[in-house]
């Protein structure tokens, strides 16, 4: 098991494309040169293009036998600056970082005035104006939290049995002028977390009321919702198991 950092900002995410560079490519290339075999590694999640992470959980199988601690100081001389793998360890094969995870927390910032910053910037979502009400965006993520369908609030391309799912926590801080939301869950749709911030910052702008999130939940109408926010916002704070 390998636990990942990157700046997702030049990828077109994690997962590995055909002529498009990603996270995943960045770290299998890598480990083909330390290890000197080909290799491919499985992830927690499949953070979308300029989605950052901070704890993206990775595994894979090999018979080298190189001390964990040593393969990740190798790893780290190979790739690339915008990606670092900050933790080692062994696991059960059984294991495995998606199906065995039990929740998932992000994060997702908001630089809420009219300049923007290149210290910021590409590591949040840079809203000029007008002043986001913070306390009738919280008021809205309330009433998303618990078990529910969240199928209003994923975007198309995402496969899966079911779309019920329960956020535990949605919590949005003001520090001046940034914002950061704390979006945990059992598990995320497709541009589940992005949409939620959309629908927030619709509320936080005055074009909607704290109170319509619970329609446009039973709806379950992604066209109701409107866009998502844009994924330079978004990082992958940990994955629970």
């Amino acid at each position: 098991m390998l636990a990942v950092q990157y700046d997702g900002t030049d990828y077109a995410g994690w997962q590995r494309q055909t002529e498009q560079m990603t996270v995943q490519e960045e770290l299998e290339t890598a480990l083909g040169k330390v290890l000197g075999r080909e290799m491919r590694v499985t992830a927690a999640s499949r953070t979308d293009a300029g989605v950052h992470a901070l704890g993206q959980v990775v595994t894979l199988e090999t018979d080298v036998q190189i001390p964990v601690d040593n393969l990740v100081r190798a790893l780290n001389d190979h790739l690339p600056q915008p990606v670092h793998v900050f933790e080692g360890g062994e696991v059960p094969e059984v294991f495995h970082p998606r199906y065995a995870a039990s929740g998932k927390l992000y994060s997702y910032r908001i630089l809420n005035r009219k300049a923007g910053s290149p210290f910021v910037t590409r590591y949040a979502w840079h809203i000029p104006t007008p002043v986001l009400d913070r306390e009738r965006m919280q008021r809205a993520a309330k009433l998303l939290l618990g078990r529910h369908d969240f199928a209003a609030f994923r975007s198309a391309g995402s496969c899966v049995k079911t779309s019920v799912r329960r956020l535990y926590r949605f919590d949005l801080e003001r520090q001046g002028d940034l914002i950061e939301a704390s979006l945990e869950a059992d598990g995320f749709l497709y541009q589940m977390a992005r949409n939620l911030m959309g629908i927030v910052v619709e509320v936080g702008r005055g074009r909607r009321e704290p109170e319509e999130v619970t329609a446009l939940l039973g709806s379950r109408d992604r066209t109701k919702v409107g866009p998502p926010a844009p994924p330079q916002g978004l990082c992958l704070v940990r994955v629970f198991y």
